[in-house]
């Protein structure tokens, strides 16, 4: 039997987490979605799953996936050796990788949006299949840390995953946080430098 998921009403980008949980646990999954831009994002995550779909519409505009995987999507893996490092091409730096958040809002331009965009992002951070290490917020990045903000639930989750989540002091103070954040390590501008000094891949949404 195919396993539902009713992704209906659900914002980017949940429709494709919720789907690839299920894929994670079952070889067929039937997603329900009433919007385009999710409908393209679920059939983008199967194609690349290696997984074959069929979509369907109903009268009142719900689209239906049902999804379900081929032999490589079941867990076939690839055992062939790694080929060589080609002589002279770049080594990928050695050290953690480092999310910096210097912001509560994502790129330049509306605010409103870019607070949604931002909140996705942290959302969709948890389920990474390569997480960062560490993510450092300063500037008005440490308020997305806050006890009444809609992200602090997602920083607690990465916490529990095993990310360490670095806020800079001097930005908590400046803000009046103090006492009022619900995730992360207030830390110092000696730590952060130091962290970022031996990063060896540094992402800054």
């Amino acid at each position: 039997m195919s396993e539902l998921v009713n992704a209906k009403g659900c914002a980017c980008p949940e429709p494709v987490i919720l789907t690839k949980k299920a894929l994670d646990a079952h070889d067929e999954v039937t997603v329900l979605v009433d919007d385009a831009v999710a409908l393209e994002n679920v059939k983008r995550l199967a194609s690349v799953s290696g997984c074959t779909f069929e979509v369907t519409e109903d009268m009142g505009g719900v689209f239906r996936i049902d999804i379900k995987k081929g032999q490589t999507a079941r867990g076939a893996c690839d055992t062939s050796p790694e080929p060589p490092h080609p002589e002279g091409a770049p080594q990928a730096a050695a050290g953690p990788t480092v999310f910096v958040i210097s912001s509560n809002v994502m790129g330049q331009g509306n605010d409103d949006l870019g607070a949604l965009l931002m909140k996705a992002f942290i959302h969709t951070a948890v389920d990474l299949e390569h997480r960062p290490d560490m993510m450092i917020f300063y500037n008005t990045g440490v308020l997305l840390a806050a006890n009444d903000s809609g992200t602090v639930d997602d920083l607690k989750a990465l916490e529990e995953k095993g990310v360490r989540i670095l806020l800079c002091g001097t930005c908590i103070n400046f803000f009046e946080l103090g006492g009022k954040t619900g995730a992360g390590t207030v830390s110092n501008m000696y730590d952060i430098a130091g962290a970022l000094s031996t990063a060896g891949r540094i992402v800054k949404p």
